[in-house]
């Protein structure tokens, strides 16, 4: 029963990324691949989720000043890694309001070992 199980997981769904457990909130790096001519290369996007909604989920980042989302499927073939760096705590699933923060004001909580740490 077991092999059937891997057997079907391998041939359908590719990506393991259903498995981890995303939160809005978390700071997560998303290693994905994009072609360049004839070239293909790894890149990362580093920031937070303010949206999860399905299969997608929305990360945020701030590039100097100015704010840059990304929307990802989580079934995405292109999808190599994402590695999830801190898990934050927030009240809601759609944190539209981080948009709008700035400097220590945008700061998440972060919890450790199940303890709230600021």
């Amino acid at each position: 029963m077991n092999n059937i199980k891997n057997y079907v997981d391998n041939k359908y769904n590719p990506n393991k990324f259903y498995l981890l457990k995303l939160n809005s909130g978390d700071k997560i790096t998303v290693h994905y691949e994009i072609m360049e001519g004839e070239k293909k290369r790894l890149q990362s996007f580093k920031g937070v989720i303010i949206k999860i909604k399905g299969n997608t989920f929305t990360v945020r980042k701030i590039s100097g000043e100015i704010g840059v989302e990304k929307i990802f499927s989580i079934n995405q073939p292109s999808i190599k890694k994402i590695d999830i760096n801190k898990k934050g705590k927030v009240r809601k699933s759609k944190i539209y309001y981080f948009r709008k923060l700035k400097g220590k004001k945008a700061k998440i909580n972060v919890i450790k070992n199940n303890r709230k740490m600021y």
